[in-house]
């Protein structure tokens, strides 16, 4: 294959999935890293996509973009599933848990309709809405209220109060980033205050996040590395990223990505 049709290639999946990795790229076209790397280099400079660490993104306007809820839940469906499946193994009947905004936490959300007796605290729309409809009649569901952002988060000084207020279990947080320097990241700055008031609010911090957040850092860090007692990812996780995260997390989980494929 010529290097503009693998570019062109490489471009198509991309943009169907959100994002792609120079490893699995170079063993599916037969060469080296270093020749996905100057593919990846190429049409970075077109601006076409953005490099992140290990791999390449969806271009956009940078640390402070923020897609919507909908454009979110179709990018790495099955990855969010297993790891939804994980993590709603780690909630028990009678438990006070919040869940962040999100399209994995949403998935979470679809798993916990049937627990008994629980309370979940949650700033997301989505999540709301699905424990209303879905959830049991002896479940609390606690909306915090706010100012709505775009990917259908409730955030700002209402949040914040609401949350302060609150002692719960266990947090499940959702994010935009994962970076060793950053951490934990979001392209919001008023999410970022009422993620940070979340965190202080709980016994203990899940943080639920694919492979591909791994190197994305949005503009604002909501915690460190090291507060997360548990970060759950899938199996496609470089080795690279799995080596700091291991070190510097509370325990690394990571769930076989097809596990959730149809």
């Amino acid at each position: 294959m010529l290097a503009r049709q693998r570019q062109t290639t490489i471009l198509e999946r991309v943009r169907a999935e959100g994002g792609v990795r120079v490893t699995e790229l170079a063993a599916e076209f037969g060469v080296s890293d270093m020749t996905i790397r100057r593919d990846l280099e190429t049409l970075h400079e077109q601006g076409l996509l953005a490099k992140v660490h290990g791999g390449a993104t969806v271009a956009g306007p940078g640390s402070t973009d923020e897609p919507g809820f909908r454009a979110k839940s179709v990018r790495q469906s099955a990855e969010k599933t297993a790891i939804a499946e994980h993590a709603a193994g780690l909630v028990r009947p009678g438990a006070a848990i919040a869940l962040s905004a999100g399209t994995t936490t949403a998935e979470l959300a679809r798993r916990l309709v049937d627990v008994p007796a629980l309370t979940v605290v949650t700033n997301s729309l989505p999540v709301a809405e699905i424990l209303h409809v879905g959830g049991r009649p002896d479940q609390t569901v606690v909306l915090t209220g706010g100012v709505r952002t775009p990917s259908d988060a409730l955030v700002g000084p209402l949040a914040v109060a609401a949350i302060a207020a609150l002692h719960l279990d266990l947090l499940f947080l959702g994010v935009h980033g994962i970076s060793e320097r950053a951490g934990f990241t979001t392209p919001n700055l008023m999410e970022a205050d009422t993620n940070r008031a979340l965190v202080a609010a709980a016994d203990a911090l899940v943080v639920l996040a694919d492979h591909t957040k791994w190197g994305t850092v949005g503009i604002s860090s909501i915690v460190g590395l090291e507060a997360a007692d548990v970060l759950v990812t899938d199996d496609r996780l470089t080795p690279d990223a799995r080596r700091v995260l291991e070190d510097r997390v509370g325990e690394l989980v990571t769930v076989p990505a097809t596990r959730g494929a149809a």
